[in-house]
């Protein structure tokens, strides 16, 4: 039997959905994108020419929620590694979407290159729960125009998973799509294969950007996926409590899913949700918080409401740095999403709010993925797991060391293995140097950056990345 969590009774549910609904029909969501104003119009909205504020029925919501996948594959680049949603247990999202990184040799907290993205591509790849890559968010060199083509090529390179990022301006569109077509070796296996998915963060409250929105209008006509990730915070930019903040980035994902499905009717969509609560000593946004997987979590139960596949934020701390406080958090923002039945968890690998990659808890966090895993997989009552005959055969006063049954049992999945905590006695521990968690994941991330990189792409199909990236910095920037 598995075991589960639930976060909202079902009227609590249909609450936050009527709440939703009446945000959209009554005060509306503003569109900055003139094609997508376009489209709401086109599709029977109450559109304000002047303010761009689009209302938006239920009927519009009904017919959007009809037509969109409830099931779909995020295709890896390697097929061994593609993600079935919805998942019957949670798979990881690296979260690389800050501008720093803890430099791996010296600790130091400085701005994020192109090697620390690749470093952390190879590591992720390396954990047994990783499913899907963000790129990091750095600006390097004389081209930030072209940053976002060259993270996510390079993240291609270097990782054989499904690559999710975001982007800012339609130009960019094209040099994704020639990068797929390049790796896949045709333009008509992009639609089907899927190696690639947008974020799609409208601006609480309620608000579409122009850009992003547009060059997704174009990402669209070749099915890529959309995550839809609103990121409403308790007290700043969102109402200042759980329920009407989880009803507004409810109402705002209603949007984006009415825009995607009217645009083209069939789009596969992830119903995610990043809420954040306010540090009311500072005004900052708070990821570690238990009020932030109360949220999350509401919101993936919101998505299953909807048969919807979903990714919800968690995973996170708010910590500066890698011990306890980062643990701690992350571990109580994991479980709850874990037991609730969440597609996918975004947050491994990260420290500082989102704001720092650390290479060393990027294994941290897959042993917290891996112990939330075996909490949520339960207890095995089939008829296998009934040892009735080796009590009567042991008697009282005996003891089960012997037994098949426990030769069998200790080398299961039904008792946990952890890669980094330490059991021995404590003089054997002291006699190993008195190791820690984090000692343990440094040696394993050390392991895999000394060893060759596992499934790279062909040469040829690397030069024609490179070139691309090439292109695309002489053009944009």
């Amino acid at each position: 039997m598995r075991v589960q969590c639930q976060i909202l009774s079902e009227d609590e549910k249909q609450r936050i959905h009527t709440e939703s609904l009446k945000i959209l029909e009554q005060i509306g969501v503003k569109f900055l994108s003139q094609r997508a104003l376009k489209i709401m119009k086109d599709n029977g909205a109450k559109v304000d020419d002047d303010t761009g504020i689009a209302k938006i029925s239920a009927e519009m919501v009904e017919q959007a929620l009809k037509t969109a996948p409830k099931s779909f594959v995020l295709g890896g680049r390697d097929p061994a590694r593609n993600v079935e949603l919805p998942r019957p247990t949670a798979g990881y999202v690296l979260d690389l979407g800050g501008v720093f990184t803890r430099d791996f040799k010296t600790g130091e907290r400085r701005y994020a290159t192109l090697q620390d993205n690749n470093d952390a591509m190879r590591v992720f790849d390396e954990m047994a729960l990783s499913s899907v890559v963000w790129p990091h968010s750095m600006a390097e060199g004389d081209t930030p125009n072209s940053n976002a083509i060259r993270l996510v090529l390079n993240s291609f390179m270097y990782s054989s998973l499904h690559v999710q990022d975001e982007f800012s301006e339609p130009e960019e569109v094209p040099y994704i799509y020639e990068a797929m077509a390049a790796i896949l070796g045709s333009e008509d296996a992009v639609k089907q294969r899927k190696l690639y998915s947008v974020t799609y963060c409208t601006l609480a409250p309620l608000v579409h950007e122009g850009g992003m929105c547009d060059a997704y209008l174009d990402m669209i006509e070749f099915e890529a996926p959309i995550l839809i990730y609103p990121m409403p915070c308790t007290g700043s930019t969102g109402p200042c409590s759980l329920f009407s903040n989880i009803a507004m980035g409810n109402a705002e994902a209603l949007s984006s899913l009415v825009l995607f499905q009217m645009a083209h009717p069939g789009t596969p969509l992830i119903f995610g949700d990043a809420s954040g609560s306010t540090d009311f000593a500072s005004g900052g946004f708070l990821e570690g918080s238990p009020e932030m997987v109360l949220m999350t979590a509401a919101l993936g139960e919101m998505a299953r409401f909807y048969g919807l596949p979903n990714t919800q934020q968690g995973c996170q701390t708010d910590s500066k740095e890698p011990g306890p406080q980062a643990v701690m958090e992350k571990l109580v923002t994991t479980l709850p999403l874990v037991l609730s039945g969440a597609d996918l968890v975004q947050g491994p690998g990260c420290l500082e709010t989102s704001g720092c990659l650390c290479l060393e808890q990027i294994v941290i966090d897959e042993e917290i993925g891996g112990l939330c895993k075996r909490i949520r997989d339960g207890i095995d009552f089939s008829a296998a797991k009934n040892l009735y005959d080796d009590v009567a055969q042991i008697g009282p006063s005996g003891h089960f060391l012997m037994q098949d049954s426990t030769l069998e049992a200790c080398r299961s999945d039904e008792f946990y293995a952890p890669k980094l905590f330490d059991r021995h006695t404590f003089e054997r521990w002291s006699e190993l140097g008195r190791p820690d968690t984090y000692s343990k994941a440094r040696e394993r991330v050390e392991e895999i950056l000394a060893t060759p990189q596992k499934n790279p792409l062909p040469d040829d199909v690397i030069g024609k990345l490179e070139e691309i990236m090439r292109k695309a910095d002489e053009e944009l920037n």
